[in-house]
């Protein structure tokens, strides 16, 4: 049975770092298939891969195709959807990449969308854990870009906006899904001295669950300048280590 997680949260606070770590941790349990689903395509930086195509351009050549008569009528299109979004897989030894790229354009896309679900649902199943990327704030979880998460981490960094997101999180996966099955757990990244006592009592005035908290790592601004993606950070990293506990306490080892 496939374990989904989705990472989730304000821009800038350090989801697409979590993000690669858990799908360099979870490549060494199973086969992975990471979603990028960030418009900005950041998540291949991290784990160090290139991407020629996404499903945005696939949506929107499938999009020209139909109303330019490319396609015939007894062809099903959600098969040839399945068949190029499974195109658009970056495949390596250790894990498999599927960027989401630009958000849709004008017009209606409810269509497309739903069919875009059931291809990335029905992909999802060939892999025991599926990573989710999220872009900045709450469009692919308003979009219900998949239908079925094991565990949502709201990540925010230690300010009352981030902190804000998450919580609004919370409120629209209670409005529009059932079925985040282990619910939504706040991570909080990049404490340099613990939590600061005024975001604890917001915290805890929130309602959120406090899952986790992972310090700042010199060593990531450091790969960044470099252009060097995360997965080569050290073994003895904190940020490493605080990930993996991560995946400890949500009982995947």
């Amino acid at each position: 049975m496939t374990v989904t997680i989705t990472v989730a949260g304000k821009g800038g606070v350090g989801k697409t770092a979590i993000s690669a770590m858990l799908v360099d941790f979870l490549a060494n349990l199973g086969a992975v298939l990471a979603v990028d689903a960030d418009p900005s395509t950041n998540l291949n930086d991290a784990l160090g891969v290139g991407v020629q195509s996404t499903v945005g351009k696939t949506r929107e050549k499938m999009k020209d195709d139909i109303k330019d008569g490319r396609l015939r009528m007894d062809i099903s299109k959600q098969e040839i959807l399945n068949a190029r979004i499974h195109e658009s897989l970056v495949e390596t030894d250790r894990f498999d990449l599927l960027a989401m790229g630009r958000p849709e354009g004008p017009g209606c896309y409810c269509a497309a969308n739903h069919m875009i679900r059931f291809s990335i649902d029905k992909l999802a199943k060939s892999y025991d854990y599926v990573v989710m990327d999220c872009e900045a704030g709450l469009e692919h979880i308003s979009r219900q870009t998949t239908q079925d998460i094991d565990f949502l981490l709201a990540v925010t960094d230690p300010t009352m906006r981030g902190l804000n997101t998450c919580v609004r999180l919370e409120q629209l996966s209670k409005e529009i899904r059932t079925n985040i099955r282990g619910g939504v757990l706040l991570v909080v990244n990049r404490l340099r001295n613990g939590l600061p006592a005024e975001f604890k009592e917001a915290v805890d005035r929130s309602g959120l669950l406090l899952f986790a908290t992972i310090p700042e790592d010199a060593n990531i601004a450091d790969l960044d300048i470099k252009g060097r993606p995360l997965t080569e950070l050290p073994f003895d990293s904190s940020f490493r280590r605080a990930v993996q506990e991560i995946l400890y306490r949500l009982k995947i080892r």
